[in-house]
């Protein structure tokens, strides 16, 4: 009789070890990308269910613990007596963390927690009500230090931050989103553009109104807006004797710079920066001018803020084109197919 308590007394005082050595790591992903990658990968899906069980598998394990350490104590007393068995019990207790450290002892319970996990899980899904209480009274939420795996993740984050400004995360949230915004997102659309052609004479007339346009910088074209052919700086119109009109082609600067509309905004800051240019016309496939993207454009699309050039005196560009869309092709009897 002895010597089989004593083997249920080691086996327990074993198990003890086995479950004190049973570390189930958090994934090293989020809960939020688990969650957002489950839609199309079965894994993150089976991860991310593990990662909201993981606060029921601790406290699982915790009542686990609590039950063979009395267990443990219960039939050391049975086993050797009151008094050396308190002892060998509280002796046993005492050890039991540390040896469950022991490299041999830790890798061997957690490869077996591993195999078993899937089942061990399923077992908690059905025993869900009561590890609830056991997790609300005795387990906090184990909350692991999470890397960022998506932009998405990292905006989340940012949006439900209580510590930045509005200023601050708005940067934030554009500065994010700015390497995969493409130029036809912000260019101004090629029916706002205003534009000079190379052979009007800037006279006094033609200065006054280019001036009243409010922009430091305009096309100049040769047929048309598909065939532009320089850029026309206000600052240096300041200069031009008044008394000797010159035309367009000769006050321009015949240097332009032309970029497609589905390039990325990176890809246009890098531009602006290597040519030290201001202004870019904006083409499509065929080289037709579909818009025109500046600096300021740029700029603003980074740093989720209005940026006035110090020579421009009007509103923004894309609101003058949402106002005036609000007219564009509605006659009386229009008909929208």
């Amino acid at each position: 009789m002895f010597t089989f308590l004593f083997i249920i007394t080691v086996l327990v005082f074993v198990g003890l070890v086995i479950v004190a050595g049973i570390h189930p790591m958090p994934h090293l992903v989020s809960q939020f990308e688990l969650k957002r990658r489950s839609k199309a990968d079965k894994e993150a899906k089976w991860q991310h269910r593990r990662e909201l069980l993981l606060p029921d598998v601790y406290a699982a394990l915790a009542a686990k613990t609590a039950l063979l350490i009395v267990a443990f104590i219960a039939l050391a007393i049975v086993t050797f007596g009151w008094g050396f068995g308190l002892v060998f019990g509280i002796l046993g207790v005492l050890l039991y963390p540390t040896i469950a450290t022991w490299n041999f002892a830790a890798t061997q319970s957690q490869k077996l927690y591993d195999k078993y996990e899937p089942q061990y899980l399923d077992i908690i899904v059905k025993l869900a009500p009561v590890f609830k209480v056991m997790r609300s009274v005795a387990v906090p939420r184990v909350e692991p230090y999470h890397r960022f795996d998506s932009r998405e993740e990292l905006q989340d984050m940012i949006d439900r931050s209580n510590i930045l400004t509005d200023d601050e995360r708005k940067l934030i949230v554009h500065s994010l989103g700015f390497k995969h915004e493409v130029v036809e997102s912000i260019m101004t659309p090629k029916s706002l553009i205003k534009t000079v052609n190379k052979t009007e004479f800037l006279g006094p007339l033609v200065l006054s109104e280019i001036h009243e346009l409010g922009h430091s910088r305009l096309p100049v074209i040769g047929e048309d807006i598909d065939h532009v052919v320089g850029t026309l700086h206000i600052r240096d119109l300041l200069s031009l004797d008044v008394k000797k009109s010159v035309t367009a082609e000769k006050a321009m600067e015949a240097k332009v710079f032309y970029i497609r509309y589905d390039q990325t905004l990176e890809h246009a800051l890098a531009a602006f920066i290597e040519t030290r240019h201001h202004l870019f016309i904006v083409i499509n496939e065929a080289r037709e001018t579909v818009g025109l993207l500046t600096l300021e454009d740029v700029m603003e699309a980074l740093l989720g803020r209005e940026i006035m050039d110090e020579d421009d005196d009007h509103e923004n560009a894309h609101s003058v084109a949402a106002h005036r869309a609000i007219h564009n092709n509605v006659p009386e009897h229009r008909v929208d197919v």
